[in-house]
């Protein structure tokens, strides 16, 4: 039977992908075998595209991820088949809107009672609203509603990730965690720090995720989940760091009270 030269491509680049996977990681296709790498590297290009502020060409992405541009274009081009990533006009690459379809099933029943709430501070204070949740090392974005009628404000995307040990919602976060769990390059400043978290009730920031940003968080405490917090950013605020966090506070009670606890 003869073969077509698309199914021989797509054989091709299988059995390519297999054998990196295989050199890379000395697996021989048992169930005990370590992570693919064609894989780990198609997700690492959704995390660099998320991080961008603008759309890359596929020579930065390539450059970033430190492969060869040949490499770069086969995993680009397997996302835009999925509707993961898309090309402008250029052949610059940005994240695509099937990203959107699949952040909103993440804890669906979370951002939904969330959402309400980060509309109605944001709206009140006229400032960014955000909940942000524990990914291993890190704190990531995982809703945000910017105010309707304010002036400025500060963007900050579902999806951004920063260290847990950075920022204020990260100090929220960390506050809820047994010293165990965190992670191992946490300094005594930020020990006493979070500390004084856990006694107050909220954490600050400023200029530390963000040049010239300040922040205010809140512990989201929910049975069974992972730690979280819910957080305002800005650039001036006329309210005092404790009533922006009782705020904040009214809102993690209506929604840990919505889930159950």
């Amino acid at each position: 039977m003869a073969t077509s030269p698309a199914a021989g491509t797509m054989a091709a680049d299988a059995a390519g992908a297999q054998a990196a996977d295989s050199a890379a990681t000395g697996s021989t296709g048992t169930a005990s075998a370590p992570a693919s790498q064609t894989l780990s590297r198609g997700i690492r290009i959704l995390e660099l595209l998320a991080d961008a502020r603008e759309p890359l060409a596929i020579d930065e992405v390539a450059r970033r991820l430190q492969v060869h541009r040949s490499i770069a274009y086969r995993l680009l081009r397997t996302l835009e088949l999925h509707a993961l990533v898309v090309r402008d006009s250029s052949g610059r690459v940005t994240l695509g809107a099937r990203m959107a379809a699949l952040a909103a099933g993440v804890a669906q029943d979370l951002q939904a009672e969330a959402l309400p709430e980060l509309t109605a501070i944001a709206n009140e204070l006229g400032m960014t609203c955000f909940l942000a949740v524990r990914d291993r090392d890190d704190c990531i974005t995982l809703a945000s509603v910017e105010p309707r009628h304010a002036i400025a404000s500060v963007a900050q995307r579902p999806g951004a990730r920063h260290p847990v040990t950075v920022g204020a919602p990260g100090k929220a976060i960390l506050s809820q965690l047994p010293v165990p769990e965190w992670p191992a390059d946490v300094s005594a400043a930020l020990r006493a720090e979070v500390g004084q978290v856990a006694t107050r009730g909220y954490a600050t920031s400023h200029d530390e995720v963000i040049p010239t940003v300040r922040a205010v968080a809140v512990p989201l405490v929910l049975r069974g989940r992972a730690a979280a917090s819910i957080a305002v950013v800005y650039l001036d605020a006329h309210q005092a760091d404790d009533a922006l966090a009782a705020r904040l506070a009214a809102a993690a009670a209506t929604i840990r009270t919505a889930l159950g606890g």
